[in-house]
């Protein structure tokens, strides 16, 4: 079959039209019809090769939401249907047999994991992944918006899960950008005390809106200061290098300081911001098939939206510029129109 989408053909250059043959349709793999197709920062990475490991003609995109419209031989009978409404996220294959994926932990799958990107991606007319990336959907999500859910979302929701977020935590959230602003949403729906942390003024009305307790200039030293033992976990979502050091002192006993922005630059950790209080430096990466599931049903039920700008995918490369711009507001989704 032939695929159409948009494709870099080398590190950094503008996507162009990129027809392939798929070739015939592996046993366990699911094809998906593109309706919508999330861009995340992590697609401006990987076609700029900012991590390593890129392979080109790279299709990027992997926040994507569509209809399934085949299914290999070994996909028949695990949940799925043809005309099924679903999402693919940034992990298309896992070997299924490693300790790891035994251990429901497919996302770290030591044995064969493939990203959705080098798989070939989302920004196209159709895609393809294993049956168990496959993600079914709710049908009150909401599927114009849904696509950031599978990646930004879950990046976000994942280190909720591993800390053991409730209803009387206390949460600090560094970058309110496209990460940023769903884990305020999704602790705001867990009942958790949220402080965002932000150098936009600008932003504070509407960080407010989403649902944060209160706003803390990200630049303001005294202001950080002034938290010095209040939060049981603080996320940061930026990739920029920062002074960590406030962040620490302001996590309460057993606090956590947990990373999901890729930054570049090693962290600096003084031993004593660790030790006093027994803290913990954390990371993770996305989520697996279970966590996913579980966070777009939690989506779902309690209307979890992140909130998005929609461009239709021809502009891809418009896209994507606004998005390198640090304009979008606070993700942008590309409508599939081949």
């Amino acid at each position: 079959m032939k695929i159409s989408s948009y494709a870099a053909l080398q590190a950094g250059e503008a996507l162009v039209p990129y027809e392939y043959d798929a070739g015939p349709l592996a046993a366990e793999d699911v094809q998906v019809e593109v309706d919508y197709c999330g861009v995340c920062h992590s697609d401006l990475s990987m076609i700029d090769n900012e991590w390593g490991g890129s392979r080109y003609p790279l299709i990027a995109g992997h926040e994507v939401i569509g209809r399934v419209v085949a299914l290999g031989e070994a996909a028949h009978n695990k949940g799925l249907s043809i005309g099924q409404r679903v999402g693919i996220g940034w992990t298309a294959k896992s070997c299924h047999h490693c300790d790891v994926c035994i251990a429901g932990d497919q996302v770290n799958c030591e044995n064969g994991k493939v990203s959705t990107i080098n798989n070939r991606g989302g920004f196209a007319s159709h895609l393809r992944a294993n049956w168990q990336w496959v993600i079914p959907l709710p049908e009150t999500l909401d599927l114009a918006s849904a696509g950031p859910l599978l990646c930004g979302g879950i990046t976000v929701f994942k280190p909720l899960l591993m800390h053991n977020i409730n209803a009387t935590s206390r949460v600090g959230v560094i970058g309110i950008g496209g990460l940023g602003h769903m884990a305020i949403k999704l602790l705001r729906a867990m009942g958790a005390e949220v402080t965002a942390f932000s150098s936009n003024a600008s932003k504070t009305d509407s960080i407010l809106a989403m649902g944060a307790n209160r706003v803390v200039n990200s630049r303001d030293v005294d202001a950080l200061n002034a938290l010095t033992g209040q939060f049981d976990l603080i996320i940061s979502t930026v990739a920029v290098d920062l002074d960590w050091k406030p962040y620490y002192q302001a996590l309460a006993r057993q606090g956590k300081f947990h990373t999901v922005g890729a930054v570049m630059k090693p962290f600096e950790v003084p031993a004593f911001s660790l030790i006093v209080g027994d803290r913990a430096l954390t990371g993770s990466s996305t989520g697996s098939p279970a966590q996913l599931r579980t966070l777009l049903k939690l989506a779902a039920r309690v209307d979890i939206a992140p909130q998005v700008e929609e461009f239709p995918m021809s502009q891809v490369n418009a896209a994507l510029e606004h998005v390198r711009a640090g304009k979008a507001h606070y993700r942008v989704v590309l409508k599939a129109d081949f």
